[in-house]
């Protein structure tokens, strides 16, 4: 695999370097959002961890304190609900607190992500016009051409054009996909923020139920 992509590159032309800038680009990205995911993912979900045995027993001032000191993304969302419930605000008041405080983190996760799906198309493009340019090339050169050697320069260019089409997709799968990855990572832990923010409210919902018996 490796030898056909270099043939590639090489009989490629010129077109087969933006399509590797694109390609080098798209992996750097790649490589800091999984990254930055993954610990975001590991680092929320300590945070939940501590804070649910301080929720459990009711310790909310203490559960707002490590919240607020816990410098994650979890731990915003859920300092901000709790300090509502510290100054005795109503329910709806603490659930827009946390969805203001979700709102503020999303952006961090889906940085840079979508540019992946861009560069995927920008280098499926790229390619597509370097085939495109060396046809014409390839046209215009077989049409001074001895009658003799047309088909099989015409053959032989066209395969060369070719290269860049295919360079293009090679680079562009592999963004699309690690693309799809990295969405999935950021749903998970948009989905683990939703769940925190039930369980809140689920156990703020019985205390005051058990304060109004």
């Amino acid at each position: 695999m490796i030898e056909i992509v270099l043939r590639f590159f090489q009989e490629g032309g010129f077109f087969m370097y933006p399509i590797s800038v694109v390609l080098l680009f798209g992996l750097v990205i790649s490589t800091e959002r999984y990254i930055y995911l993954s610990k975001a993912k590991i680092k929320n979900r300590r945070v939940f961890d501590e804070l649910m045995p301080m929720l459990s027993e009711r310790e909310f001032s203490s559960a707002a304190k490590a919240a607020a000191d816990s410098d994650s993304a979890m731990g915003i969302m859920l300092s901000s609900g709790l300090n509502r419930l510290l100054r005795r605000q109503s329910r709806e008041d603490i659930e827009y607190a946390m969805e203001e405080g979700l709102l503020e983190t999303l952006p961090r996760l889906e940085k840079r992500t979508q540019y992946l799906a861009t560069l995927a198309n920008i280098s499926t493009l790229l390619g597509l016009l370097g085939t495109i340019i060396g046809l014409i090339a390839a046209f215009t050169a077989v049409a001074s051409a001895d009658p003799a050697q047309k088909a099989s320069l015409l053959s032989s260019s066209i395969s060369v054009a070719m290269n860049t089409t295919a360079f293009g997709l090679m680079s562009a799968i592999p963004l699309l996909l690690v693309h799809s990855i990295l969405q999935t990572k950021t749903n998970e832990i948009v989905d683990s923020f939703e769940m925190a923010g039930v369980k809140v409210m689920n156990i703020i919902s019985e205390t005051s139920g058990q304060a109004a018996q």
